[in-house]
């Protein structure tokens, strides 16, 4: 199961703890790697962004149950401020 392709995003590489949610299972796989490159970056960005160990967790079953249920983003999300100027208003405080 090592040699399946994850696709990435625009910006962002997938991290472990999505890849690991994303190789359990088959039909999350081919629906991420259908995913547009930016719609990737916008789901890897959202779920690493948080602060808290917890949060981040819950995100990466949000992100495995949206993508399954046929979400392409996530929902109320500003987008990618490493991507999107006009995004960064919405993380001031942050270390971007």
């Amino acid at each position: 199961m090592s040699n399946l392709i994850i696709e990435e995003g625009v910006v962002h590489t997938v991290p472990d703890d999505i890849k690991k949610a994303i190789l359990a299972n088959k039909s999350l796989l081919e629906k991420w790697n259908k995913l547009t490159p930016l719609a990737r970056n916008e789901w890897i960005c959202w779920t690493t962004i948080v602060k808290q160990e917890e949060t981040r967790k819950e995100h990466v079953a949000r992100l495995r149950e949206e993508i399954l249920d046929g979400k392409k983003r996530p929902c109320c999300w500003p987008g990618c401020p490493h991507r999107r100027d006009s995004a960064k208003k919405w993380f001031k405080g942050m270390n971007l």
